[in-house]
């Protein structure tokens, strides 16, 4: 296989416009997660401490938080399509492109310096596809829930004939 064949299913794949996303960021991750038949949107919220393969389809960040005292890092690749958004929250002061030294670190020693930034202009990134991906979604939820309220509506309504037809032989037992 040639290397420009690659190359263009490798670009196929990938989202036309992300976030620009640096180690030391703040970021919240909107990823989807599938359980059974149903589907969800997770929100994922912690600093960037590592970068990967930043212009290629394989860009990937490592997400580090803190959950109930215990720290917690998960890997999102950039140009996954269950990955729906990524903002930018905050972003600070960070002389490297990986921050191993945080998993040592907690409480106030683990705090990096804010840098002014202009959240809106970064995180202003309007990728078609998922926000189609995310509008489908949200359709498909709401269908799902009518067509849930109509079956509820027609159970209904056939409980309430049949009471009304045990009522009615009351009635004419009684008589």
């Amino acid at each position: 296989m040639s290397f420009a064949l690659i190359q263009k299913v490798n670009d196929e794949q990938k989202k036309t416009v992300v976030v620009d996303v640096r180690s030391g960021d703040t970021v919240r991750v909107h990823q989807k997660i599938k359980e059974g038949n149903k589907e969800r949107v997770q929100i994922f919220e912690g600093v960037v401490i590592r970068t990967d393969n930043k212009n290629q389809h394989t860009a990937r960040i490592t997400v580090r938080k803190i959950a109930s005292g215990v720290g917690v890092e998960k890997s999102f690749l950039i140009h996954n399509p269950l990955v729906l958004k990524i903002e930018v929250v905050r972003r600070s002061k960070v002389r490297r492109n990986f921050l191993s030294y945080l998993r040592q670190r907690s409480g106030k020693s683990a705090r990096l310096a804010a840098v002014q930034f202009d959240r809106e202009a970064v995180n202003n990134v309007h990728d078609a596809k998922s926000e189609a991906a995310e509008e489908d979604a949200k359709a498909a939820a709401m269908s799902e829930a009518e067509a849930k309220q109509a079956k509820k509506a027609t159970e209904d309504a056939e409980l309430k004939a049949k009471q009304d037809a045990v009522e009615a032989a009351h009635k004419a037992n009684e008589k």
